[in-house]
């Protein structure tokens, strides 16, 4: 076998994914709060780019680079327009009026007026914003071991005690650890973490660093202020929380011996005492969603309008764009009154030129993303509403199956981009606020020909689990022939992974006998 080699010349057509063209995808799947950071970055990273002023929406195009560096566009005075200035109205000294100007009468006037209306009242930009001036809430941590600082620990204790209240879960429990092992890393005995655990257990909230439930019940019912002397209680905290958690109150009766009645009664006073003691200390931050789109009824019509509140308005520097149109005109040999002393070509380097001109591009490659996207969030919600007309008019019972490869037929795109603009985009309807997800979901067959969405489905499984006995909950089979009265197909299986994805528990866990 001979190797040779040789040159060949070939045609062929290759998809490329350009620097601007994967800019605009990536812009496309970022959700309202990540094109805001975006854009926030490329304003400090970007000196071309600028955050517009005025109110609305412009729908100016950015000026290319070649348009610039011509000196196609006129760069129009800024101060032609300007209003003329009205003269200040001042008392001189030297007025004859200046005198007799009643004083007294003016301090008169303005002491019995109330304050300006805080409307009225121009606010101090240096001054500190609502939310930095407001305390922080006090953790878990710092609540537990200000208590262990006023306490009487000795040095080594209160180490002990700082290394038990670091290793609390988000629940208070102690776990991940055992005694033993913190006594080996603290260099002390086994028996002096378990004083002082149990130290820590009785400081508030009560039963803290506890190790399972029973212990964290175990504390609250014997702590010393208010004891609870009932052993039946005592009895099934000790030996029946299993039983108790399956609802399986015969049988917690059939071994302490005591009627089902008093095994109600003592289960009630269980029920009463706090399984999580740091749940006051849990506190989750509200999440807001702002809506991308809004949807408004007007009469019988929709209308779809695109929410631009918080995204900042960009454009190209004035600053630049007329140094750089002035450079242009310089270079035609026009222009070469007053403004072509600010040429960017008079002592300025070719370098500089390069990096002023590719800033320029990256900015209009980002204007134009940024609007292609808002029009593509706003195709889509208008396809979103003509195939789900009905949810928007009646609730989400109405909901039609719907995937993605409808809405980009529709509205003639790649079934990608759909998905990239429906991922963490919001849309405000008369029936509240949904991810735009949401519409897209699959079908569940109906007797007589048809599907419904199984959103839909899901609905009428909480309605049905939300008006059911709570003594005689309905179970999956149950729940399987009320919806097939209903003329729904459905089989267990599939009733009980949407109650599952309702966060609904099961039938038995769901009865209540008192």
């Amino acid at each position: 076998m001979v190797l040779h080699m040789r040159q060949e010349l070939r045609m062929s057509q290759q998809l490329v994914m350009t620097p601007q063209l994967q800019q605009a995808i990536k812009l496309l799947q970022l959700s309202r709060m990540e094109l805001q950071d975006l854009v926030r970055n490329e304003l400090l990273e970007n000196p071309l780019l600028e955050e517009s002023q005025e109110m609305g929406t412009s729908n100016e195009e950015p000026v290319s680079a070649v348009e610039m560096q011509d000196g196609v566009e006129q760069q129009g005075d800024s101060g032609e327009n300007k209003p003329a200035e009205q003269p200040s109205q001042e008392v001189k000294a030297d007025e004859p009026n200046a005198d007799n100007f009643d004083w007294e009468a003016y301090l008169e006037h303005h002491s019995l007026s109330g304050g300006l209306p805080a409307s009225a009242v121009r606010p101090d930009d240096d001054l500190p914003g609502l939310e930095q001036t407001m305390a922080d809430e006090e953790t878990l941590v710092e609540h537990l071991m200000w208590q262990v600082r006023l306490s009487n620990f000795s040095a080594l204790e209160e180490d002990v005690a700082e290394y038990i209240v670091r290793s609390l879960s988000p629940s208070g429990y102690l776990r991940g650890v055992t005694l033993p092992q913190m006594a080996r890393r603290l260099g002390c005995s086994t028996l002096l973490v378990e004083q002082v655990l149990r130290r820590v257990q009785q400081l508030d909230p009560l039963a803290i660093a506890s190790r399972n439930l029973a212990e964290v019940l175990w504390i609250q019912a014997r702590h010393p202020e208010h004891p609870i002397d009932d052993p039946l209680v005592l009895a099934i905290i000790a030996k029946h929380l299993p039983n108790l958690e399956k609802r399986a109150y015969p049988v917690v009766a059939r071994d302490t011996g005591e009627a089902l009645e008093e095994v109600y009664e003592a289960t009630k006073v269980i029920m009463g005492l706090e399984p999580r003691p740091a749940r006051q200390f849990v506190s989750e931050s509200p999440q807001y969603v702002t809506p991308d789109v809004y949807v408004h009824k007007i009469g019988e019509e929709y209308l779809v309008t695109l929410n631009d509140d918080g995204l900042p308005k960009l454009k190209i520097s004035n600053y630049y764009k007329a140094a750089m149109l002035a450079d242009g005109k310089g270079k035609g040999g026009k222009g070469q009154g007053k403004g072509a002393g600010k040429s960017l070509g008079k002592g300025d380097t070719g370098q500089a030129k390069d990096y002023i001109t590719e800033r320029l591009r990256s900015a209009q490659w980002l204007i134009r993303s940024i609007q292609q996207r808002q029009r593509t969030i706003l195709k889509v919600t208008k396809s979103i509403l003509k195939f789900q007309r009905e949810f928007f008019e009646k609730g989400p019972q109405h909901l039609r199956p719907l995937i993605l490869k409808d809405v980009a037929e529709d509205i003639e795109m790649h079934e990608s981009t759909v998905s990239r603009v429906t991922t963490n985009k919001y849309v405000h309807t008369p029936q509240g606020i949904f991810e735009l997800k949401y519409f897209f979901n699959a079908g569940i067959s109906k007797r007589g020909g048809g599907e419904l969405a199984s959103e839909a489905v899901k609905d009428k499984i909480k309605r049905l689990v939300d008006a059911e006995d709570t003594k005689k909950p309905y179970s999956d089979q149950k729940l399987v022939e009320l919806l097939r009265d209903d003329g729904i197909k459905i089989a267990r299986r599939t009733v009980a992974k949407y109650r599952e994805q309702l966060h609904l528990l099961s039938s038995s866990k769901r009865r209540k006998l008192f």
